[in-house]
């Protein structure tokens, strides 16, 4: 095959994929998303829990919220602009918002904290991080200048992906309804579930119904700071540690406790 004709049949590839990917977003229902935050909300709520005391560097974050189908509803981040905070992180929220909505039911929350021992060699969940994987051309598409603002191009596309450490939570109305997930990164994995649990209470949809951590919801456990066996120690994450010091479970066991329907 010569050169020209090489990046003619490349050319009408990509255009190919590119216009499937655009009528894929056109064609979603996202008429789910009106039951979620909106753009502004997530950003309001997500720079307040990162300006409290979280246990991790103190960094500026991101947050993606989806909807129970998968598909991005909003992105934010906290800083002044996209570098402030790790440009990684964008797509680790998002994965962290699929992840906690794609393995959560609507009678047992799962947070992407809950699922690290289970996953690790000999888990019984070993391999799960390798299945649904996320869609890069979602992931990278459009104009870097418009991520974490209400056109970022994540939004109205199913991003796929999984990820094991904190910051992913679901999300549940005051029916204690799943409508979808939050996914929070740029600091240490405990900080971020930190963040993202106090992001989901300011939004107040954190209805939770039951979870596997040693209260009974989807708060992370520790690992050596639950009984062993357990099921919270089946289900366990381990101390972010700064400099050897832990910094972060004093604070994960104080957060806001989920919100039952009758404090409404």
């Amino acid at each position: 095959m010569n050169t020209n004709l090489r990046r003619s049949w490349c050319a009408a590839a990509l255009a190919v994929v590119s216009i499937t990917v655009t009528a894929e977003a056109q064609t979603s229902d996202n008429g789910k998303c009106s039951t979620l935050p909106s753009y502004s909300q997530l950003k309001s709520a997500l720079t307040s829990a990162r300006q409290q005391s979280n246990g991790g560097f103190d960094l500026d974050m991101w947050g993606t919220v989806v909807d129970r189908d998968g598909i991005v509803c909003a992105v934010a981040f906290t800083g002044d602009d996209r570098g402030s905070q790790w440009p990684g992180s964008r797509v680790i929220s998002a994965q962290k918002a699929n992840t906690a909505n794609a393995f959560s039911l609507p009678g047992l929350a799962l947070s992407t904290a809950n699922l690290y021992a289970a996953v690790q060699p000999g888990g019984s969940l070993y391999g799960l991080q390798h299945s649904n994987p996320v869609e890069t051309l979602v992931a990278y598409r459009g104009n870097a200048s418009n991520f974490g603002h209400s056109n970022d191009p994540m939004v109205g596309f199913r991003i796929g992906g999984v990820n094991v450490f904190g910051g992913g939570l679901a999300l549940y109305n005051k029916n204690k309804e799943l409508i979808g997930a939050i996914g929070v990164s740029g600091d240490t994995s405990c900080a971020d579930h930190n963040i993202a649990w106090r992001t989901r209470h300011t939004l107040n949809l954190d209805f939770v119904p039951a979870g596997v951590s040693a209260a009974g919801d989807d708060n992370i456990n520790y690992i050596g700071l639950v009984p062993d066996p357990s099921l919270a120690n089946d289900f366990s994450h381990p101390i972010c540690a700064i400099a050897g010091e832990d910094k972060v479970s004093d604070i994960s066991a104080k957060l806001p406790p989920i919100q039952k329907p009758d404090e409404q």
